[in-house]
């Protein structure tokens, strides 16, 4: 029988006694690893009681969704692209200094290893882009003996090991973040970065089997971190087009925030292909409102007015706290619209193909 999908996007607000332990650089490490346990237990706990049909280890162990593949790694240092959020706070990339051969230090599939011994739910694992690491590179200069386009190479090998690894570990899916595919349209209104890294990101995504692709998805999002957003103001028209030239079969998209909800389906519907399916985001992150099962149902059945109803599934529309010290939300807050989101898509379930 024909149902609608739904999946977390990943991250999820950690417990304040991790955050505070992680701002103290004196922590003992055996109470930091159980503070990590904890949290992952508790994660895949809650996820569970919102009879998720999927969920993720809310990246509780992670230093952020960008950073675990260089995390203490001695081939970066402070002082790489800084990254401006509408609020006026900003995030600081790391840049590479090292001659290569570029490596990671963490592969997600650690994570998801250690999800998949607390739970027997299918569990997604999240992975950065290799187009987000690109930006490592230094943007003005050349690393001595150690060539962008080496770089690239290699990042391109990790890339494929960090997918592939999950995938022969049993992940339901993987999901590429690459919410730098709709600030690339800030810092290049010509389009030239975006479709770099659409490039760069085929490169990786050429390497897998059809069948494999079927498990491949890319989230794509204007930048949520402590309530504020780095590109929410770049037309997702701009974005949408060039998205689904990704050699994947899920998009994970922003849509509950987004005030022109008809012009976004009907662009999905002129761009997407047969055999892919999009996630429309039906939980806002930055909103601490719940919203209700009822909404969440409508939002899905006006888009399947748009969209194929067999082409649809639903998520959040970012994680709720891709960055480690991000507090701005509560967990509590993030498992209640996980809630709503699990069941507002069963009563559209239950209107579009049940019916």
């Amino acid at each position: 029988m024909l149902t609608i999908p739904t999946e977390p996007i990943g991250s999820i607000p950690r417990p304040a006694r991790l955050v505070n332990a992680l701002k103290q650089a004196n922590t003992d490490k055996k109470h930091l690893l159980q503070l990590y346990d904890d949290a992952l237990r508790d994660t895949v706990e809650r996820f569970a009681q919102t009879r998720s049909p999927v969920i993720s280890d809310g990246e509780q162990t992670k230093p952020s969704f960008f950073t675990y593949p260089i995390h203490e790694s001695e081939e970066v240092m402070p002082g790489g692209i800084v990254i401006q959020f509408c609020d006026g706070h900003t995030r600081s990339l790391p840049k590479l200094v090292h001659q290569g051969p570029f490596r990671y230090q963490t592969y997600a599939n650690e994570y998801l290893t250690r999800a998949k011994q607390l739970t027997k739910l299918p569990v997604k694992q999240a992975v950065i882009s290799v187009s987000a690491l690109s930006l490592l590179y230094p943007q003005s200069e050349t690393i001595p003996g150690y060539s962008r386009e080496q770089f690239f190479n290699d990042l391109v090998n990790e890339g494929e090991a960090d997918i592939r690894k999950c995938l022969q570990n049993g992940a339901h899916s993987v999901q590429i973040d690459f919410t730098e595919g709709r600030l690339s349209l800030k810092l290049d209104p010509s389009g030239t970065l975006l479709k770099s890294f659409i490039d760069l990101n085929n490169r990786v995504l050429n390497r897998f089997t059809d069948k494999e692709r079927q498990y491949l998805g890319v989230h794509s999002c204007s930048g949520g971190d402590q309530c504020s957003t780095h590109s929410a103001d770049v037309d997702y028209s701009q974005l949408l087009p060039m998205l689904f030239e990704l050699n994947v079969t899920n998009f994970y998209v922003q849509y509950a925030s987004e005030r022109d909800k008809h012009s976004i389906l009907k662009l999905i519907r002129d761009n997407i292909k047969p055999n892919q399916r999009i996630f429309l985001g039906v939980i806002n992150v930055l909103d601490e409102r719940i919203e209700t099962p009822d909404e969440i149902c409508q939002m899905i059945v006006d888009a399947a007015r748009v969209i194929p109803v067999e082409q649809l599934g639903t998520t959040d529309d970012c994680g709720f706290s891709p960055f480690s010290d991000d507090m701005s939300r509560t967990r509590d807050i993030a498992f209640e619209k996980i809630n709503a989101r699990v069941q507002g898509t069963k009563l559209a379930e239950e209107k579009l193909v049940r019916k």
